[in-house]
C-alpha cells in the first residue's frame, strides 16, 4: 500500500518549517548570516539538524528563502509609501527616506541584507533586491516626469544609481566594525546622515539644490 501523508503529519511538517524560517530570521537579525548556525536553529527551533534539511536541500537554500522573506518586506514598505496621494516628488522623498531609516533602526539586518558577503544563491537574492526596490523607484520617476514634476531624464538609469547611492551610502554606518565602535547617542542620532543622503539623491533627481 502506497503511504498517504495525514493531515496531521502535513500540519506538523509545515508547523516546522515555520518555526526554522522564524528561528533562522531571529538568528540572522541578531548576527547576521555568519552567526546562523545550523546546530543554533535546530535548536531554536525544536528540531533535529537533519529536520532541517528535509525541508531545505542546503544551508544556501534555507538562507535564501530567509533572504527572500525580509527583502520582501522592506520592498512592500517602500512600495506602501510610494503608493500614497500626494505631490510625486514628495512620495519619492518619502519611500527614500524610509528606506535608510528603516535600514538604520535594525542595522544588523540591514547589513546581511546590503553589505554582509554571502554565498551565490543569497547573492543571487541580493540581485534581485536590488532590481525590485530600481523598479519601483523607476516608475515613480516615470510618473513623476509625465507630471512635470521633475526634468525628463532616463528613468530606469536614474533608479538604479539612486538605489546605488544610498545601499552604498549605507555600508559603512551599518558594518558591524562601525556598530561596535559606535556609543549609543551615536546609534540614535541618524538624522543628519539621513538628510544627507536624501539631499544627494533629490538632487540627482531634480538638477537643483535643496
Amino acid at each position: 500500500m502506497a503511504y498517504r501523508e495525514t493531515e496531521k503529519m502535513r500540519n506538523r511538517k509545515a508547523e516546522a518549517r515555520k518555526r526554522i524560517i522564524e528561528c533562522t530570521h531571529e538568528c540572522v537579525a541578531e548576527g547576521g548570516f555568519r552567526s546562523a548556525q545550523i546546530t543554533r536553529i535546530a535548536a531554536c527551533a525544536g528540531v533535529a539538524t537533519g529536520t532541517i534539511y528535509r525541508h531545505f536541500e542546503s544551508k544556501e537554500d534555507l538562507f535564501a528563502e530567509i533572504f527572500r522573506i525580509a527583502t520582501q518586506r522592506e520592498v512592500n514598505r517602500v512600495a506602501e509609501a510610494l503608493a500614497t496621494e500626494g505631490d510625486p516628488v514628495v512620495r519619492l522623498e518619502t519611500a527614500l527616506r524610509q528606506f535608510a531609516e528603516r535600514a538604520l533602526r535594525g542595522p544588523v539586518m540591514a547589513w546581511a541584507l546590503i553589505a554582509e558577503p554571502v554565498d551565490p544563491k543569497v547573492e543571487e537574492e541580493r540581485l534581485k533586491f536590488r532590481r525590485a526596490y530600481a523598479e519601483l523607484f523607476e516608475q515613480a520617476i516615470r510618473e513623476s516626469i509625465e507630471e512635470d514634476s521633475l526634468p525628463v531624464q532616463d528613468a530606469r538609469q536614474s533608479s538604479t544609481c539612486v538605489v546605488g547611492a544610498i545601499a552604498e551610502s549605507l555600508v559603512g554606518p551599518l558594518s558591524p566594525a562601525q556598530a561596535e565602535g559606535a556609543d549609543q547617542a551615536d546609534k540614535n542620532d541618524h538624522d543628519p546622515l539621513v538628510d544627507s543622503i536624501i539631499c544627494f539623491c533629490m538632487q540627482g533627481l531634480t538638477g537643483t539644490r535643496r
